[in-house]
């Protein structure tokens, strides 16, 4: 029986070069490897020189037991591909699914859990500071009002960290907390709901704008259910404590603890798993081992549309941030492979904005004949556009002159949607 895993990819896109995967806005490139193998990492980037990093910090090691957390931190070097370790978190016990943000250069890592040798769990208060140009931590901050880990946390313009629900010591709380690096202080900004459909733990999410945008997790109840709801927070940018909560549409399917990344108005969802799991990767459910999913979900903020895409080629959960290196690239390092193998490998993630704008599967069919367009169903407003956004004709009769050589976007109206759609016309 093939197996399909990272080992043996590279042979299988060999065989199958026209495979689904050649075709996605997303291309994967393994880097070297991490000096260590570790899951549920606390991992963002930072600059050092001008040049880019990223960090990865405290998790779990193969042995998947609570000796095996640790507060091992570890540094990459982007543009040289090389891995290597540094200062160890400054905390007396160690930590896992604690989460780690950059602001204004410098990474904050809150809160996470420690596990004692009698099984019992303990939710971090703490905030620690790591300032990449010096290499070097600095004193905590201010600890955390309410102690969490596996929450929700993303920076809204480059000067507040929002901490959005989790789990702290013995429930799943409702808490949004609102951390400013520039006065370390706290602040409290508007609860979400009470019910489960807004409280989670091990959910990912990211803020566009003014817009916090979180989905799936865990909740409260038998066997902690992983949840499918994407949660939508429009912030007062007068008063950023002031959120107003809603639920937007579901996914097709429940997500825990995968990577989350945006480009646009598009918010993708990488990885994860669709069961909960404790931290030694088994099932809360006694199922047994969960494995991760092979997919990049996708939500476009703009249209309210969710797409479950096919854009990964690697089953990778337990993750816990990345760190952006462009707008359009960013490391994922670290996790739970198949079979829970707990991973020490990086992945260079790098989005293809325009093969990114095709819409859906449901994208009417075409085809092209002696340039000229024939579509499967009723079309308007086409027109073809150069990959730097100028419109370059309007097709009326749907023919396209012999000038227009090379890539272009062709762009149409359909059924009220719009669609683009990349072509190499020779």
């Amino acid at each position: 029986m093939w197996i399909f895993n990272r080992k043996n990819f590279a042979l299988l896109f060999a065989l199958l070069s026209f495979s689904s995967f050649s075709q996605t806005a997303w291309t994967w490139t393994q880097k070297a490897d991490m000096p260590f193998q570790i899951a549920n990492n606390a991992v963002t980037h930072g600059e050092m020189g001008g040049n880019p990093y990223v960090f990865s910090f405290g998790g779990i090691d193969t042995t998947k037991i609570y000796s095996g957390i640790n507060k091992r931190a570890f540094r990459y070097d982007v543009t040289n591909d090389v891995w290597d370790e540094i200062d160890t978190l400054p905390v007396v016990l160690p930590l896992i699914a604690s989460s780690a943000n950059t602001v204004k250069n410098k990474i904050y890592i809150l809160g996470g859990y420690h596990v004692l040798s009698n099984g019992n769990e303990t939710s971090s208060d703490e905030v620690i500071i790591y300032d990449p140009e010096t290499d070097t931590y600095e004193p905590n901050g201010t600890a955390i009002p309410v102690s969490i880990d596996d929450q929700s946390q993303c920076v809204w313009r480059d000067s507040l960290i929002y901490v959005i629900t989790g789990w702290s010591n013995f429930g799943n709380v409702p808490d949004v907390q609102i951390y400013d690096p520039a006065l370390d202080s706290w602040s409290e900004g508007t609860d979400i709901s009470t019910d489960n459909t807004f409280r989670a733990f091990g959910s990912s999410g990211i803020i566009i704008g003014d817009t916090i945008f979180y989905h799936g997790g865990a909740s409260m109840g038998l066997n902690f259910p992983a949840r499918d709801e994407l949660r939508k927070g429009v912030i007062d940018p007068n008063d950023p404590t002031q959120i107003t909560w809603t639920l937007e549409e579901s996914a097709a399917k429940t997500n825990y603890r995968s990577a989350c990344v945006s480009h646009g108005n598009n918010i993708f969802w990488i990885g994860g798993s669709e069961t909960s799991y404790n931290y030694n990767g088994v099932a809360y459910n006694g199922t047994g081992g969960v494995e991760p999913v092979y997919s990049i979900a996708r939500y476009d903020a703009l249209n309210q549309n969710w797409y479950e895409g096919d854009g990964s080629p690697y089953g990778i959960m337990d993750l816990r941030g990345n760190g952006q290196v462009s707008s359009t690239s960013w490391i994922v390092c670290g996790g739970m492979e198949d079979g829970q193998e707990v991973s020490d490998q990086t992945y260079l993630l790098e989005y293809d904005p325009i093969v990114g704008g095709i819409a859906d599967q449901q994208m009417p069919g075409f085809k092209i004949v002696n340039r000229e367009i024939i579509f499967e169903s009723s079309v308007q407003g086409v027109q073809l556009i150069a990959l730097h956004g100028k419109v370059v004709c309007h097709l009326s009769d749907l023919k396209i002159d012999q000038e227009y050589q090379g890539v272009f976007i062709l762009q149409f109206t359909s059924g009220g949607k719009l669609y683009n759609k990349k072509i190499n016309l020779d």
